[in-house]
Order: C-alpha cells, then sequence, then structure tokens
C-alpha cells in the first residue's frame, strides 16, 4: 500500500497540509472528501486532478467522499473569479449531478470496506431556514475571518454580492456535518480552494470542539500562465460528446516536455518505477516524444477505454504519420470524422466535381473557403508536390487525379506537413 503524503510528494501533487494530518492517516482509515458544483453536466480535466486526489487515497487504504454540490451550485464559489456566476435553475442542477455522479463512478471504487460514498449538500441544506443558518453556522466565523480571505479581498476591488460572499460559511457548513454524521475528518481541493476549507476546520472547532485537517494541491498552469485543461476552443472535457477522444488524445500529446513530465505523474495511475523509466527513455531522444505518447495513451484509457485508446492513437498515427494509403482507407466512417472535427471541412457536389478541369481550380478559392487562396499559391504548391490526397502525392497541376473517395464521399486533403482538409461530396 502507497504512502499517501510521500507519493503525493513525488508526484508534485501536494501544495499545503494541516498540521497532524500525516499522523492521523497513518493512525487509521481516514475519510476524506472533495466537492464539485455542478456548473455543467460534465467534469473537465481540471476537475480531473481532483479526482485523482480522491483515487490515490483510496489506493492508500482511506474512504473518499464526494461531495455534489446541488446547494453551492445554486451559489457559486467565488474563489479566484473575476465576475459574478451565473445562477442555474433547480432542473439545470439536478441533470448536471447525475451526469457528473455517473462519470465519478468510472474512478472510484465504491465497494469494500474504504468504498467511495457520493452525496448531495442540498440534502443537508434544503430543511435549513435563514435564521438558523445565521444561528448554527453565521454566530461562530467573524467578519472579520471572512474578509481575511484571498479569494475574497480580491473580489472587493470590483464588487462581490453577499450571496457569493457568503459562500464560504456554506462550504464550512458541508466540511461539519460530514464530520458529525459521517466522521469525515479531511478536506481536499486545489490550492485556491485553502480559504473555503479551513472556513469548515474553523466551524469544526467552534461548534463540535473537533480536529478536521486539509489537504490542497497545487493549481496546474501551462508555461504561458494560462489554466491548464483550456484551449483556444475551451475546456477538454470527459465527456465524449463535449471533447471526442481523438480530440482528448491529442490534448496530452500536444503537450511541451515540461508539462507532460509532470502531468505523467499527476494524472495517470502509473507507479513511480514506470514513469521514472518513461522519463529516462523520453530524455534520450525527445524528438520521438514518448513520454507524450504514452501520456496521451493512458489517460484516453482511463477517461474512456482501452478500445477507444487504441482507435485513436491508430488514427493519429495514419493522419500524421508515415502510414500507407491503405491504413487511412480501413479507418471506420465514425472515427475518421471524429479524428477530423477540428480541420476544416470542404463540401462539393458530384457535378462540381465531375466539370472541374483541374485541382488548381477546384481547390482555390480567394474568399478562405478552400484549400488555396489563389490559383498560383495552388500551382506552386503542387507543383512543388506539396500536396496529398488520401496520403498520396499529387503533382500534376493540369489534370483532376481520380482517387478513391474513402466511404464512397471523403477526400483527406493534407497541404504541407500541418494542414488537414476534409474535402465531402454531396450528391
Amino acid at each position: 500500500m502507497v504512502h499517501f503524503i510521500k507519493d503525493l510528494q513525488w508526484r508534485h501533487s501536494l501544495h499545503s497540509i494541516t498540521p497532524g494530518l500525516e499522523e492521523q492517516l497513518g493512525k487509521e482509515m481516514t475519510s476524506g472528501y472533495i466537492g464539485f458544483d455542478p456548473s455543467a453536466d460534465s467534469l473537465h480535466i481540471g476537475n480531473l486532478a481532483a479526482i485523482m486526489l480522491l483515487k490515490r487515497l483510496q489506493l492508500a487504504g482511506h474512504r473518499p467522499y464526494v461531495i455534489l454540490g446541488g446547494a453551492t451550485g445554486m451559489v457559486g464559489d467565488p474563489s479566484f473569479k473575476a465576475q459574478e456566476r451565473s445562477l442555474l435553475s433547480r432542473d439545470t442542477l439536478v441533470h448536471n449531478q447525475q451526469s457528473i455522479e455517473k462519470q465519478l463512478r468510472k474512478f472510484l471504487d465504491f465497494t469494500g470496506e474504504n468504498g467511495a460514498v457520493v452525496l448531495n449538500n442540498y440534502d443537508w441544506f434544503k430543511e435549513m431556514g435563514f435564521l438558523s443558518f445565521l444561528r448554527e453556522v453565521g454566530k461562530h466565523i467573524s467578519v472579520n475571518y471572512m474578509m481575511a480571505k484571498e479569494s475574497v479581498k480580491n473580489r472587493l476591488k470590483t464588487g462581490i454580492s453577499y450571496t457569493e460572499f457568503a459562500y464560504q460559511l456554506l462550504q464550512g457548513y458541508d466540511f461539519c456535518h460530514l464530520y458529525t454524521h459521517h466522521n469525515v475528518k479531511l478536506q481536499m481541493g486545489g490550492s485556491d480552494q485553502w480559504g473555503n476549507i479551513t472556513t469548515g476546520i474553523e466551524l469544526i472547532r467552534r461548534r463540535e470542539n473537533g480536529v478536521g485537517y486539509a489537504l490542497t494541491t497545487p493549481l496546474i498552469t501551462k508555461r504561458d500562465g494560462t489554466k491548464f485543461g483550456k484551449t483556444e476552443k475551451g475546456n477538454i472535457w470527459l465527456d465524449r460528446r463535449l471533447t471526442t477522444p481523438f480530440a482528448f488524445y491529442q490534448f496530452w500529446l500536444n503537450c511541451e516536455d515540461q508539462l507532460a513530465a509532470l502531468l505523467v505523474k499527476r494524472m495517470t495511475l502509473m507507479g513511480r518505477e514506470a514513469i521514472e523509466k518513461l522519463l529516462k527513455t523520453h530524455e534520450k531522444a525527445p524528438h520521438k516524444r514518448t513520454l507524450q505518447r504514452r501520456l496521451a495513451w493512458e489517460m484516453t484509457m482511463l477517461v474512456h477505454s482501452e478500445q477507444d485508446a487504441s482507435q485513436v492513437k491508430e488514427a493519429s498515427e495514419i493522419l500524421f504519420g508515415n502510414e500507407p494509403a491503405e491504413r487511412l482507407k480501413a479507418l471506420e466512417e465514425q472515427t475518421l470524422l471524429e479524428s477530423l472535427a477540428g480541420v476544416p471541412h470542404i463540401t462539393i457536389t458530384q457535378e462540381a466535381w465531375d466539370t472541374a478541369t483541374s485541382l488548381v481550380n477546384l481547390l482555390s478559392d480567394s474568399t478562405g473557403k478552400r484549400v488555396f487562396s489563389s490559383r498560383r499559391i495552388a500551382r506552386e504548391i503542387i507543383g512543388g508536390g506539396g500536396l496529398r490526397i488520401n496520403k498520396e502525392r499529387v503533382k500534376d497541376v493540369g489534370t483532376l487525379p481520380k482517387p478513391e473517395w474513402l466511404h464512397g464521399k471523403y477526400l483527406l486533403i493534407q497541404r504541407g506537413k500541418k494542414h488537414f482538409y476534409l474535402l465531402e461530396k454531396r450528391y
């Protein structure tokens, strides 16, 4: 059995802990929790860092609790947000909670002595009136204490509603309720949650004369300081409807070396010996991107399935590698379309293809809706061997080739090394 704290330290997953936690974990099986506000109907890979904390806690012999914020999600956590969150309807929150719980069950073991538990904080807040909340919670925490939180101080410059100001009391009461009714002694989260977590510890001390513990993990950011999991198109989601397995695989595959070396420790279930061996192999030949390939495989298999990982790995190798055209033709239509979901799609009619005199005319459009912005550029690139159709190089600028259409209606157009287009024929 792994040593939870030491394992987190090696994985660069430990930011702060309260005194006495390591002794508590060594003394008995300890229950610890993380809360997830259902602001969407899918978790993203930023949330996955928190899920892996719970997973590692369970693998170390302790019991993970997941709190779905049916109540706190109606308010919105102000922690290091620049502006007030939009409030969601009760029906939307219920739908989001059900979807998130289904996702969480993929990662945690709900059987055995330390089986995971999912709870909804709406269940203990729904019967609590405002006056009861003030008496049971508000009187124990001073305004001075609340104002000293960094998450609150940052928002005072732009303004913060009482609703969001009181959020830390709601989260603090969650911890106190779990401590009292479920013997949960630990709350975990990202480093931006330290203020909210310690409010719960203070409430446990004042109300219950008890001791709670906190553990936070560093937030993961890219070299440019942007938030991990964000792309130009938004979050990288765990739901395949929102982020296809191929796009998910490509996200990890495209990580820079330094970030990939961190993520393989923090986000995968690989052991220390295997990771250290992988890092050494990568250092010897970083141009082969062995680290990124293994990271992409492990994460896609973890979040989706081994079958998905195999399919998108093959598709990636076919599209971006030097694989023969036969392998491209063998790709299933769904895999092909998912793989190329992010590339420009060009549609043409059968008549347009039949009446075209050359690729130069067919693929050129000054409005930018085709592969080339002018016929001159098209002639230069095609004549120089810079165009491929279904992985096969085309050099003749004066004729129209007769390629084999993929699934009877698609052509994969590749301009240079990195620019792909999917040409779809419509009848």
